[in-house]
């Protein structure tokens, strides 16, 4: 795991950079959804740079859209566009704009950021898998501000009545949203229980720890029948201190010195 966990610092560093050269983005998000995106790109998403439009890929719908710097910094370093495209992050005829946009960037399968929909989303590809009879699975991340949303435990009540047991919900548990603490706001405790009640294969995992994860991602691909939730307890802004579980840090560009400040606690120097 340490080729991995160096990754995913060279990702924070980027996502720092790039919000930061854009002047607006969201870091909190970002740098809390980062480990969990690596681990999937680095040891679990079948995808294929070389070709994105692959029939037999695996799908992943960030549902969390505010959060695309961590999905741009994860693409670029996977090959699907060049690397200096990042630093045009939020710019004017960008690809990189401040949501995915499906038709605009390789490797992006769904146009995400009007929360709550991209488990619907994830369903009916899911679905269609079944009916192609393809192996490819579908995994949905979404923030747990966002299971706020009707729409979401819509798709939660579906999913098992259609046994889609190739599909997988990883739930960015950072107890933040742009109003304050998920707790706060709208409490979900106890989700891992009301996940299993709608009869969803359910595990709670440390969501910066790269092994955790990883065990947990191999362990759904043995559930049959029906679909596997992954609650990931991250922090908010993880490797930054001053941005930990900081709710101001949801949607704010750092400046010169806490991009230096930033870059220095997540590389070291």
């Amino acid at each position: 795991m340490d080729a991995l966990a160096s990754w995913t610092r060279a990702l924070r560093a980027d996502i720092i950079r790039m919000i930061a050269a854009a002047g607006s983005g969201h870091p909190g998000g970002s740098l809390s959804v980062i480990d969990i995106l690596a681990v999937l790109y680095a040891k679990h998403l079948r995808h294929d740079p070389k070709n994105p439009e692959r029939p037999e890929r695996d799908r992943l719908i960030l549902s969390k859209g505010h959060a695309c710097p961590a999905l741009y910094a994860v693409l670029a370093h996977r090959g699907f566009f060049p690397m200096e495209r990042l630093a045009t992050l939020r710019q004017l005829g960008s690809p990189l704009q401040g949501h995915p946009e499906r038709h605009r960037l390789p490797g992006v399968e769904a146009s995400t950021g009007s929360l709550g929909q991209g488990l619907s989303m994830g369903l009916g590809m899911a679905l269609a898998a079944k009916l192609d009879g393809s192996s490819r699975r579908v995994y949905v991340v979404t923030g747990d501000g966002e299971m706020q949303e009707g729409q979401i435990w819509e798709a939660l009540l579906a999913a098992p009545k259609f046994r889609l047991d190739n599909l997988t919900l990883i739930v960015d548990a950072n107890n933040g949203q742009i109003d304050g603490h998920v707790s706060e706001i709208m409490p979900l405790d106890p989700l891992p229980d009301k996940l299993r009640s709608f009869q969803w294969d359910t595990r709670c995992v440390d969501g910066h720890d790269l092994e955790a994860l990883d065990q947990a991602l191999a362990a759904i691909q043995t559930v049959r029948d029906r679909p596997q939730a992954i609650v990931a307890k991250t922090t908010k802004g993880k490797g930054v201190s001053f941005m930990e579980d900081q709710i101001a840090w949801h949607g704010k560009a750092p400046n010169k010195d806490e991009v230096e400040k930033a870059l220095k606690e997540i590389l070291g120097g």
